[in-house]
Order: structure tokens, then C-alpha cells, then sequence
């Protein structure tokens, strides 16, 4: 028996469109999956690609990641795959991860998450994983940096693309992948956490934005994504910039001792503007002791260059500076692997 075709909506033709455009760079055969928890934004997500994948000659499928943080999530990660698969999208994936508690609740479960897409990505070719991310994350986003205190790196908030990782709701509200999913008979799931006021984003969800909303006129949500994509624009610039100059300033060293180290040339340094200045610092951190500073961090090591007095070495988590003569030396003990 044939079933009724469900109407073209203006938030399903969003949903669609906004997914083509997002994948058009895509070559054909490509593997993309929907990283798919169930919820509106994911699901709307996975319906629209499955509509626009056949059409740009793309393979779709889904991966759906188990955090085991809830009762029943198992039966939940199941009902997302048979959701997938009614929507044909193939391959679909369940993967069950252990989240070990280090940086908390939120930053714990998306490192378990984003470790499972890479395992994925790995075994199967993917070359693009899609995320659910709308507007009104890009704004909560963006206001969450500002109340850290954030620089404008963290305020530019997600990139629609982002390597492997793309976005293509950004520009969309979360009421239109609402109302998408109703407008297809499709019932997504509703995550408890949402709703959990423990959690600072949830927070700024459902207290602020509607408070800044209601105090400033509506259009606040919006403001916080354009601030986003403007400094996404700077960011962008600035990035390039540090990356032009870093095989000038950096020498990365790996001692037969089991150190690593690295040393900055002070002269180039000291010719850097400020924000790029910074950028070469977070990228040595990261490029030699595969460390991330915080902004914190970063302004110690600057101090060296910047406001030098003759103080002592800088500890930061993982890795030692000091200033000797005109060089940053960088160093950090690594544990010797076991001979095969």
C-alpha cells in the first residue's frame, strides 16, 4: 500500500536546500554520514540528506554514537538507527562509547563522540560528517565565549565546514528542523539533558536569550550568529597570517633523551602584532606537544616577549617556557615507548 508523499514545506525545502548547497563541492560516490542522535535538528538533518544524497550522486548513511550517560540509551541510539534505515540511508552505524570524566559532563561526552566519528571516518572512507548544529547553537555558542571572558577565536564560534565536519544548519533556526520533522511525520526524540538546567548552555537556552530578547527587541539570536560569521572572516586572516610565519620563528627539536622541545626566535616575535603573536604560540603548543592553551596560558608565554623583565620560567600544563637569550624555549617530558 502506497503511502501518502509528504508535502514540500517551506522548513523542508530549507532544510534540503541548505544541505545541497553545504555538500555541492562533494565528488561523486562519496561516502557522507549524519551524526544522528534522534533529536529535531539531527533528524531533519537525516531526512534532507537523504533526499539531497541520490540526487548529487552521493552514498549517505548515519552514525549514531551511545554515550551510556542515560537509562534506556541503548533502546534510544536503536530507535535513531531504525529511523535512519526507514529513511534509506545506509550504512547505519551504532557505536557505544565509555565517557571518562576529565573536563566535564559536556566536554567529556563530545570527546567520546567525536572519537567514534574518527574511528568511523577511518574504517569506511567518510568524507564528510554532518552535524546538527542550527543558528540558535551558534548563538548560545557565541554568548557562552562572552561570559568566559573568550577571545575572538572561540566567539567565531562553529564553521559550516570544518575539515571532515560540516554544519550545514547553521543558518537555520532550531523551530524550522521542528517544524521540518513534524511537516514529514517524522518524531524525534527529546533528550532530557536539554531540558537540564545543571548545564550552563541549557541555561543560556532557556533563561537568557528569551531575557535578551524580551529587554533588547527580538533579532538577539541572530546578532550573536552574524557576530559569529564576521569573525570567522578575522579569524580567518589572522590564521593565515600565523601560518605564514611559523617556518620562520618555530625549530621543533625531539631529543634523543626523551624530550621534546621547541624554540621561538624572540626577533621574529617581536615583530608580530599581538593577535598573531598569540596564534603562533597556541600552534607551537599544539603542532609539537600536541598541547591547547588557554588563553591564560598563552598570555604567559607572550609575557616573555612581550613585557620582559628578567621573570622566571612560565609552567604551563604539559610543557615549560623560558626566555634564554633571544630564543622561547619550549619543553616538555614525554614518556619513552616500549621497544617492539
Amino acid at each position: 500500500m502506497m503511502t501518502e508523499r509528504p508535502r514540500l514545506t517551506p522548513a523542508v525545502a530549507d532544510v534540503r536546500r541548505a544541505i545541497r548547497e553545504n555538500l555541492a563541492d562533494l565528488s561523486a560516490d562519496s561516502l557522507v554520514m549524519v551524526g544522528l542522535s534522534g533529536g529535531p535538528d539531527s533528524l531533519a538533518l537525516a531526512a534532507g540528506l537523504a533526499f539531497e544524497a541520490p540526487r548529487a550522486g552521493l552514498r549517505a548513511g548515519a552514525v549514531i554514537v551511545d554515550h551510556g550517560l542515560q537509562a534506556g540509551s541503548a533502546e534510544v541510539a536503536q530507535a535513531a538507527a531504525d529511523a535512519a534505515r526507514d529513511l534509506g540511508l545506509d550504512p547505519v552505524l551504532i557505536r557505544r562509547v565509555t565517557v571518562i570524566a576529565m573536563d566535564g559532563p559536556e566536554a567529556d561526552a563530545r570527546t567520546a563522540r567525536y572519537g567514534a566519528f574518527e574511528e568511523v571516518i577511518s574504517e569506511l572512507g567518510v568524507v564528510a560528517v554532518l552535524l546538527g548544529h542550527t543558528l540558535d547553537d551558534q548563538a548560545e555558542t557565541v554568548l557562552l565565549g562572552l561570559t568566559r571572558g573568550a577571545g575572538a577565536t572561540s566567539l567565531s564560534g562553529m564553521k559550516p565546514i570544518n575539515g571532515v565536519y560540516r554544519r550545514p544548519l547553521l543558518g537555520l533556526r532550531r523551530s524550522t528542523t521542528v517544524a521540518a520533522c513534524a511537516d514529514q511525520g517524522r518524531a524525534p526524540w527529546n533528550d532530557p539533558h536539554n531540558d537540564d538546567p545543571h548545564f550552563t548552555r541549557v541555561r543560556i537556552r532557556q533563561n537568557v536569550l528569551p531575557l535578551l530578547e524580551k529587554e533588547l527587541g527580538p533579532g538577539v539570536t541572530e546578532a550573536l550568529a552574524r557576530t559569529a560569521e564576521q569573525l570567522q572572516l578575522d579569524a580567518e586572516v589572522l590564521d593565515n597570517l600565523a601560518a605564514e610565519v611559523m617556518p620562520t620563528v618555530l625549530i621543533p627539536v625531539r631529543g634523543e633523551s626523551g624530550v621534546r622541545s621547541a624554540t621561538l626566535k624572540i626577533s621574529e616575535l617581536e615583530q608580530l602584532p599581538d593577535a598573531v603573536l598569540n596564534r603562533v604560540i597556541r600552534r607551537s603548543a599544539l603542532e609539537v606537544f600536541g598541547v591547547s592553551l588557554s588563553a591564560t596560558h598563552t598570555t604567559a608565554i607572550s609575557r616573555l616577549v612581550t613585557d620582559w623583565h628578567g621573570q622566571g620560567e612560565a609552567h604551563l600544563p604539559g610543557i615549560r617556557v623560558e626566555r634564554q637569550g633571544g630564543q622561547l624555549v619550549l619543553t616538555s617530558p614525554v614518556t619513552a615507548q616500549p621497544e617492539a
